[in-house]
């Protein structure tokens, strides 16, 4: 029980973690069950573990630092082992006309390096990107098409899905 201890204390130093990726890590290092699960509800007791927390922190990170939407965050907070409802209450801080903006900020910092690139090319550049950062076609096609209009290219024929 104490190598649990030792482990989970020395893995939360770092970083924040879940509850699974300290399972997991106890699970690796061969600890018995019974003394990790002890261990991490001692630790969720006494809040060095809190899921919660750890999710908006993610999403808060995430969202501002890099740019990612609701879908991404959903599928990296699964993968560390959140509760759905936990990832809901997280992800529903995201406020839909915040991940508009972000986007908007994403195509502008990118629309600079595409230029001299034909239409269609631009167009997939700029989709494909926010495609890879969780937004959905439609939110990319209509941000990367009004600021191709903001800049002045005809974007005639480009409301269809790529």
């Amino acid at each position: 029980m104490e190598q649990a201890r030792a482990i989970c204390l020395r893995l939360l130093t770092g970083t924040p973690r879940t509850r699974k990726q300290l399972a997991d890590a106890l699970r690796k290092r061969e600890i018995p069950d019974e003394a990790a699960d002890e261990v991490l509800s001692r630790f969720e007791d006494v809040g060095l573990i809190d899921d919660a927390a750890f999710a908006d922190a993610w999403v808060e990170s995430r969202h501002h630092g890099r740019g990612l939407a609701r879908r991404a965050l959903v599928r990296e907070l699964r993968t560390k082992g959140v509760d759905s409802a936990v990832i809901d209450e997280a992800v529903g801080q995201l406020d839909p006309e915040q991940e508009e903006v972000t986007a908007r900020e994403l195509v502008a910092r990118k629309l600079r390096s595409t230029r001299g690139l034909d239409r269609d090319k631009r167009l997939r550049r700029l989709a494909g990107m926010l495609a890879r950062k969780g937004y959905g076609e439609g939110m990319a096609l209509r941000v990367v098409r009004q600021a191709l209009e903001a800049e002045g290219e005809d974007t005639e024929g480009l409301d269809e899905p790529f």
